[in-house]
């Protein structure tokens, strides 16, 4: 969303500049990479989960291609995401090496 958007957003709402101060704030987000190998893959997105500030996974091949984009939410947990490390499992068994970004939201 555009700042622009935002904002007007706030002033319909009548949120005052430190309403939007916050809500930026708690919007704040960076990323980080891991390069693994494909056997390795499982057990780091197991711990990225687990650490639990992770908004989204992103598993690219050694190319720098896109092969799956993870959304996590917050209370994402046990048979939710079953299906998604399934497909992780699945993706382990067939690249050598990986790169997983990770977006979190900082604090």
């Amino acid at each position: 969303m555009s700042t622009i958007y935002l904002n007007s957003l706030l002033e319909r709402a009548n949120y005052t500049a430190h309403a939007h101060t916050v809500y930026t704030r708690y919007m704040t987000k960076h990323t980080e990479e891991f390069k693994v190998n494909g056997e390795d893959l499982l057990k780091k997105v197991k711990e990225i989960i687990a650490e639990g500030n992770a908004r989204k996974i992103t598993v690219k091949s050694k190319e720098g291609k896109s092969i799956v984009e993870l959304p996590l939410t917050i209370g994402v947990v046990g048979a939710a995401l079953a299906p998604l490390l399934a497909a992780v499992g699945a993706i382990a068994a067939l690249v050598t090496e990986c790169t997983i970004v990770v977006e979190r939201e900082e604090k």
